[in-house]
């Protein structure tokens, strides 16, 4: 057992969940959302999932899994395990009610000035659930960029990165309500930064449960489905949201951005 890569591929996952602090720490000291940055932020953390889950996890895990089950069990069990990392995501996602879903826009001016006590519970209510929510959301991330770190370090260091851009605003849709609300930054960031923590607890357990059984199978149905999991957030979170902050085409300008340092990260790594 490689307790230094185990101990790695947890700390690239512990700097992705924390990224929510960030998030806070932007809503604590900005007047306004800068959307024209969160759009081409986001878009080009979707343009990194997107490649690196089609071009290098997709291919990974049909090469581990057909080189032990043969070529067609094996390209069956990696499509069927990229489509089961899509349906757990998507379950997630529909666990959480969509006006409490962390994915919805927030934008920092929108809370600033609640009018009555009324609104003010409302807007506590929101942080509290975008605080569990994101934590729901994070655990199945957090098991995704441990996975590919353990395999591959250059893929984790690309995926941490990548999810740690899509939890800022995460970590802006818990603390603005909750800050609006009561008035307490301390008392934001810390669910901020709690909700953040699913993400490496998420790498825990999927260790404790998962590391007696590795083996060259294990490692291909997880990868798919960690490619499978991050084609659904891309697709359903992230890209709606950089369209949404901005405007359309510095979206899509940050997805081929993404796409561009993900190519030629990987090039040189290789």
């Amino acid at each position: 057992m490689d307790w230094h890569a185990i101990f790695f591929a947890f700390g690239l996952t512990l700097f992705a969940g924390l990224a929510t602090g960030v998030g806070s720490a932007i809503a604590f000291f900005a007047r306004t959302t800068n959307t024209k940055f969160l759009s081409v932020s986001l878009g080009f953390s979707a343009g990194v999932m997107i490649y690196v889950s089609m071009i290098e996890i997709f291919f990974k895990a049909k090469i581990s899994l057909v080189s032990v089950l043969g070529d067609q069990a094996g390209y069956w069990a990696t499509v069927a395990s990229f489509f089961g990392g899509v349906l757990l995501i998507a379950i997630i996602d529909r666990m959480v009610p969509e006006m409490e879903n962390p994915h919805e826009l927030k934008r920092i001016e929108d809370a600033e000035h609640p009018t009555d006590e009324f609104r003010k519970k409302k807007l506590l209510r929101m942080g509290l659930f975008s605080a569990l929510a994101i934590g729901i959301h994070n655990f199945p991330e957090g098991l995704a960029t441990f996975t590919a770190a353990l395999k591959e370090p250059a893929l984790g260091i690309a995926i941490a990165v990548a999810i740690a851009i899509h939890n800022i605003p995460e970590g802006i849709a818990v603390s603005v309500p909750v800050y609006y609300a009561t008035g307490n930054k301390r008392k934001a960031f810390r669910l901020s930064f709690l909700s953040g923590l699913a993400e490496p607890i998420g790498a825990i357990i999927g260790f404790l449960i998962l590391m007696p059984f590795l083996n060259d199978v294990v490692f291909g149905i997880l990868f798919a489905a960690v490619a499978g999991i991050m084609i659904f957030i891309s697709i359903d979170e992230l890209l709606p949201a950089a369209r949404e902050y901005g405007q359309a085409h510095l979206s899509i300008y940050g997805v081929i951005a993404g796409m561009v340092v993900m190519a030629v990260s990987l090039l040189l790594f290789a």
